[in-house]
């Protein structure tokens, strides 16, 4: 399925899928994937985004709801090492990240709202499993999403 479009998913699905506005930028050395959406939510805070990354991502994509902040960094080469490890097909942020000339060498793919390099603070807030707002759509746990350089398209259901 990795010689999907955005563009071409959505014309010959144009009545059962979501798509993000513009926004999402490509940070990591990978611009293609898809998966099933796992979420979790990070006020200010991305110790949950790593907890999950520690278990097995194969076929999924970890959304990390920063809740739109430009004010930390939700993902950096550390996290973005422990998905690739991990077999997570790519990462979402509805937020920022860091570390991006290190990212874009990386066998791994993170779409996010722009960069910063200050880090999140680390209290264990935050929370699994909620539906993220981002960019004009929202994204639900086990959504399917497909990302490209043209941006990012959400369906309840596997596309073929």
């Amino acid at each position: 399925m990795q010689d999907f479009t955005t563009p071409d998913l959505f014309d010959d699905h144009r009545d059962t899928v979501r798509t993000a506005e513009a926004g999402l930028n490509s940070y990591g050395g990978k611009d293609k994937f898809f998966g099933q959406a796992v979420t979790v939510t990070c006020p200010e805070d991305n110790s949950y985004a790593v907890e999950v990354l520690k278990q097995s991502g194969k076929g999924k994509v970890l959304v990390i709801d920063g809740f739109a902040s430009k004010k930390h960094a939700f993902i950096g080469d550390i996290m973005a090492t422990t998905a690739i490890e991990n077999g997570w097909e790519g990462v979402i942020i509805n937020g920022c990240c860091r570390d991006i000339e290190i990212l874009k060498t990386m066998d791994i793919a993170v779409m996010a709202l722009g960069v910063t390099p200050r880090s999140t603070l680390k209290r264990g807030f935050g929370d699994k499993n909620q539906t993220v707002n981002l960019l004009g759509t929202s994204i639900s746990p086990n959504d399917w999403v497909y990302a490209d350089v043209n941006g990012l398209i959400i369906s309840e259901s596997p596309l073929n």
